[in-house]
């Protein structure tokens, strides 16, 4: 998988975004990167669509913009010429896929069927959109078209919402999902990017789906983190559960048999993905342990803050 489709990956959500003014073009880019979603997918089908990517990719270069219903060829190298990272497609256009491929620009054309997934495979692809997605079975459908071709993953857009997007990224070979819930048409020609910041947020939010997982506190020894625990079952009547290097009282409390990472102890935060949400604290600034990274079949699982806030080391823990 190439450095964009990673970057698409960790983001998780592709705004989809039509404009019909150019002179929109850079406040919405300020709201999708104040909002956590540095990306954007700018439907070619207007006529301000070029000027529109020349803009947000010169005044917001941290961006990753990409041109949306690309049909032709020609319309694919204009797109790039202003400044567009990747292509996108509503349909399997073998003109297209090959010019881009050609050329080294990564495309994600739109499928639908197994026929239409066996050429993508054909023409050397690994990442196709799945379109409409659920005017054509949403998850259900990606699920069947994805078990017999292996090495085939999808970015459903159409019919996305804030509702039904964690039942699409839930699935490990859905890549990411377009959507335009956060950046609806009549929001933009209103100029409420206020507001579209907000929704931006909010789709991030939903998204990483954060959570407190538990606390740890830490303990001299394992005759007081049983103390500890038992303190907390008595008073509040969670369960008691030793383990080999703690004893939880219910799943909140992990009191520590020696004192662990933190001043004070630890807090798990947990995430629907933890690589995503890596990625959207990475962007606001916060670095990460490296050395504590923990690695599932290839994928982020739990990774600790450089950080301790208030004392408390931080990790981050897949739900």
């Amino acid at each position: 998988m190439n450095e964009v489709l990673e970057k698409i990956q960790k983001t998780g959500i592709v705004p989809v975004v039509v404009l019909d003014d150019a002179r929109d073009a850079a406040p919405l880019a300020r709201a999708l990167c104040e909002g956590g979603l540095p990306c954007a997918e700018v439907t070619f089908r207007t006529e301000a669509a070029e000027e529109s990517i020349r803009i947000m990719t010169a005044e917001y270069p941290q961006m990753l913009v990409g041109a949306g219903t690309v049909l032709t060829p020609g319309q694919a190298d204009r797109a790039v010429g202003a400044g567009a990272q990747f292509i996108v497609s509503p349909g399997l256009n073998p003109a297209v896929v090959t010019h881009c491929l050609k050329k080294g620009i990564t495309v994600i054309p739109g499928v639908c069927t197994p026929s239409e997934v066996e050429t993508a495979i054909a023409l050397g692809l690994s990442v196709v959109k799945f379109f409409p997605a659920e005017q054509a079975g949403g998850i259900p459908m990606i699920q069947a078209l994805a078990a017999p071709y292996t090495q085939m993953r999808f970015m459903p857009t159409g019919g996305i919402h804030a509702q039904n997007v964690n039942s699409y990224l839930a699935y490990d070979r859905v890549l990411a999902c377009g959507g335009s819930w956060m950046v609806k048409k009549e929001l933009i020609v209103a100029g409420e990017f206020d507001k579209i910041r907000d929704l931006t947020k909010e789709a991030v939010q939903t998204m990483l789906g954060f959570t407190l997982a538990h606390v740890g506190i830490n303990c001299e020894n394992e005759t007081e983190a049983g103390i500890t625990a038992d303190t907390f079952g008595r008073l509040f009547g969670f369960t008691k559960d030793e383990r080999s290097t703690a004893v939880f009282a219910g799943n909140a409390i992990e009191a520590m048999k020696a004192p662990g990472r933190g001043t004070k102890g630890h807090i798990a935060i947990a995430a629907n993905s933890v690589a995503r949400a890596r990625n959207y604290l990475e962007m606001m600034g916060v670095s990460f342990d490296e050395s504590s990274a923990k690695y599932q079949d290839g994928m982020l699982k739990f990774i600790y803050l450089s950080d301790e806030p208030g004392g408390f080391a931080v990790h981050l823990t897949q739900k």
